[in-house]
C-alpha cells in the first residue's frame, strides 16, 4: 500500500523567518520526493503565515509550493488542506487552481482500516479567553466581509505584520515546550474526546509547533506534528507502521 503523509505549520511567507526561501525550497523538495510514493498528503493547517483571498486577488508568492501541490494532484495524489488560525480565509482558489481538498473543520476519517481524527488544533481544549475572542472574530463572516474592503496592499501587509509580532513575542520565536498531559490543551481534548469516541486510533494535530507522539491507550495515540520552520517534521502511515520523522535534505530516505 502507498503511504499517507501528514505535516503542518510551514507558515510560508512569515516576516519573522529569516530563512523563508530556504524553508519553502525544502518543503517543495520533500513533496517532490514523495510525489510518486504517496496516495495522499494531509496538510494540517498554517501552511501560510497569512492567507486572505480577495475575490480577484490572492497573496503574492509561494509559486513553488503552489506549483508542487498542483503537480501532486495532477498525478492523482489526494492533497487535503486544512485551514489553520493563520490561513482561515481560504476561498476556492486552492481547490480550483491546485486541486486540493479543503477542510475548514476537524475531520474523522478511516485510513487503511484505522480511525484518524485530524485537525489543525486551534481552539481545541483552549481556555485562553483572549485567544477565544480573537478566534471568533476571525471566523465571523461580517468581520471577514469588512476586511475584504481593505485594499490588498494594506490588508495583506497588516496580516503579515500581525503574525510577525505574534511570533516575535515568544522567546526565540518558538512555542512553549510540552506542558504535560494534564496541561497540554490538545492532549486534554483528545483524552476527553476519546471517552465518547473510543474507536479513534490516531489524533493528529498541528498548531503547537512541538513534536509529540503519546500513547493515550492501548489502541490510541495523540501526535503533534512539529513544524516546517525548525523541525521539518512529517508523519507517515502505510497501513502497518506509523512514525514521526524529521526531513533532513539529502539524508532522509523517503
Amino acid at each position: 500500500m502507498k503511504p499517507v503523509y501528514f505535516l503542518s505549520d510551514a507558515h510560508l511567507g512569515s516576516l519573522a523567518i529569516s530563512h523563508r526561501r530556504l524553508q519553502e525550497r525544502r518543503l517543495v523538495n520533500f513533496l517532490d520526493g514523495i510525489k510518486h510514493k504517496a496516495t495522499a498528503v494531509y496538510l494540517l493547517g498554517d501552511m501560510f503565515d497569512f492567507w486572505y483571498e480577495y475575490r480577484m486577488v490572492v497573496p503574492k508568492g509561494f509559486t513553488r509550493f503552489l506549483g508542487k501541490l498542483s503537480e501532486l494532484t495532477d498525478l492523482g495524489v489526494e492533497v487535503h488542506f486544512f485551514t489553520g488560525n493563520h490561513d482561515i480565509w481560504c476561498g476556492d482558489y486552492l481547490t480550483r487552481e491546485c486541486g486540493v481538498i479543503l477542510h475548514r473543520e476537524p475531520l474523522t476519517t478511516e485510513i487503511y482500516g484505522k480511525e484518524f481524527f485530524l485537525a489543525h488544533g486551534d481552539g481545541l481544549g483552549e481556555t485562553d479567553k483572549t485567544f477565544q475572542i480573537l478566534r471568533r472574530l476571525f471566523h465571523n463572516k461580517l468581520a471577514q466581509r469588512l476586511f475584504s474592503m481593505v485594499h490588498p496592499r494594506w490588508g495583506v501587509s497588516c496580516g503579515l505584520q500581525w503574525a510577525k509580532r505574534s511570533r516575535l513575542k515568544r522567546p526565540d520565536g518558538r512555542e512553549p515546550d510540552y506542558q504535560g498531559e494534564d496541561k497540554e490543551p490538545l492532549i486534554i481534548f483528545a483524552k476527553e474526546y476519546l471517552q465518547t469516541h473510543p474507536n479513534i486510533n490516531f489524533f493528529l494535530f498541528g498548531h503547537r509547533h512541538i513534536e509529540l507522539d503519546l500513547m493515550l491507550s492501548r489502541d490510541s495515540r495523540a501526535v503533534i506534528l512539529g513544524d516546517w520552520i525548525n523541525y521539518f517534521t512529517y508523519a507517515v502511515y502505510d497501513g502497518e507502521t506509523f512514525f514521526l520523522e524529521n526531513f533532513i535534505e539529502g539524508e532522509t530516505i523517503l
